[in-house]
């Protein structure tokens, strides 16, 4: 095996590590809260669209209009499948912010797949510290109604 492929193997498995690793706070906080995706859906998201993206690359080129197509799919995609954390009862929704956790997630995958980490990391940042920070918000905007 040439050295270039072991660098591109090698690339490729930071890249997807780097996706999980940045998505697990934000599973792990889900999970905390008993949501209905969690610790395994969340980097699953997020490696799954960073993969895509990684195979894209290597199959049309970085360059390539194609890569706009593969970037709907994923928008698509992921937004199916946070459609489906979403339940209503009676005349409430829940799971809105699970769904859009979810949807930020496969965006934070997508940027690494990119190489756009700074985008990655505060795709994260943000979405962890929402879910966490908003708690004590929406608790006081629930005693107040």
């Amino acid at each position: 095996m040439e050295i270039s492929s072991l660098y591109e193997i090698g690339s490729h498995l930071i890249n997807l590590g780097a996706a999980y690793g940045l998505a697990l706070p934000i599973g792990w906080d889900r999970e905390t809260e008993e949501r209905s995706a969690g610790i395994r859906t969340f980097p699953l998201v997020a490696v799954a669209s960073c993969g895509f993206v990684l195979i894209a690359i290597a199959v049309l080129g970085k360059e390539s209009a194609g890569q706009a197509r593969i970037l709907e799919g994923l928008i698509t995609g992921v937004g199916f499948i946070g459609g489906g954390a979403i339940l209503k009862h009676g005349g409430q929704a829940s799971g809105t912010a699970t769904a859009a956790s979810l949807w930020a997630t496969g965006a934070l995958g997508a940027a690494v797949g990119y190489g756009l980490y700074d985008i990655a990391a505060f795709l994260g940042l943000m979405t962890f510290m929402t879910l966490r920070g908003s708690r004590h918000l929406k608790k006081a905007a629930n005693i107040q109604q």
